[in-house]
């Protein structure tokens, strides 16, 4: 179906602007920070009780992450949340919103944690931060949510990435994976139908693995494409997808994979939208109800335990 008439606006201001892959990392981040952060209404942002600056462990070292708190009382799930970016750009503030959307929506507290980015750190640099830091809040959960229930959440590259860590670290609860990159060398049609003109384009995707990437990377590497990992007994996983968007389908390739390896899947193909739609409830009401609906699914599942 054609892209949602509300999201209409958006893409022609950012379509207006000038692309990011002939931008250097550090101009890049600052646009998308631009869009991310000072574009958006403070007004929309969920309400949580507290948010605190923190640290955990990454792979090199600690990293910087942050501590959304919800209004609840008693033990209660705690979610790792892994950023978005193309493992070049985003960080806490970008995600923000996504964050508090999350620890609102589900009543868990959210470590929102960074990671190091490329090209500066280039693969496996992220992964295995994002290893280390669910590992090092996996061993300190009576200092965050409580209870012994641990989620992991992502989108993009974040998404990517929460799958890596959900595969490689047992007693995971939970995976909110969305609009994953999960599968860097596979062939999709939705890489050549949505290539060009809602957001995420192809030489974007090109440059992001460009630079997370080098030439000795085995992109099958399933620290890096997690589609070729081990998925059976993976965690229960929320997979949600955008119609519109050019990792439609390795996202979908996901979660086939998963529901065929036996894991609970709860997969959703929201139509007319696109990728980081995640960040665009406040333009389109299509989007902030994806958003609610992700948020309550991923909850359920937390909660149940």
């Amino acid at each position: 179906m054609p892209v949602d008439a509300q999201l209409a606006p958006l893409l022609q201001m950012i379509e207006a602007g000038t692309p990011l892959h002939v931008l250097s990392p550090v101009d890049a981040r600052a646009s998308f920070r631009k869009l991310a952060v000072d574009l958006r209404p403070p007004e929309s942002l969920a309400d949580v009780a507290s948010v605190e600056e923190a640290s955990v462990a990454g792979a090199d070292g600690p990293l910087a992450a942050r501590v959304y708190r919800p209004a609840a009382d008693g033990p209660v799930p705690t979610v790792v949340l892994l950023h978005g970016g193309g493992f070049v750009i985003g960080d806490l503030d970008t995600h923000d919103a996504m964050a508090r959307a999350i620890c609102h929506g589900t009543r868990s507290v959210v470590v929102s944690a960074d990671y190091r980015l490329a090209p500066e750190a280039k693969f496996p640099a992220a992964a295995d931060d994002a290893i280390a830091a669910v590992r090092d809040v996996q061993a300190r959960l009576g200092e965050y949510g409580g209870s012994d229930v641990l989620g992991v959440a992502g989108d993009s590259a974040g998404g990517n990435l929460s799958a890596v860590a959900a595969q490689h670290v047992p007693g995971i609860a939970a995976q909110l994976l969305v609009y994953p990159a999960t599968d860097v060398l596979g062939e999709y049609a939705s890489r050549e139908e949505n290539a060009t003109g809602y957001f995420l384009d192809q030489p974007t995707l090109l440059y992001f693995i460009s630079h997370y990437a080098d030439e000795a990377t085995d992109l099958a590497s399933p620290r890096i494409s997690p589609l070729h990992g081990e998925l059976a007994g993976q965690p229960p996983a929320v997979v949600v997808t955008a119609e519109l968007d050019p990792l439609r389908d390795e996202g979908v390739a996901y979660a086939d994979a998963l529901a065929a390896a036996g894991v609970e899947v709860h997969h959703t193909t929201y139509p007319g939208l696109i990728h980081g739609f995640f960040d665009m409830g406040p333009w389109s009401a299509a989007c902030q109800r994806a958003i609610d609906e992700t948020v309550e699914r991923f909850g359920e599942i937390l909660n149940r335990h």
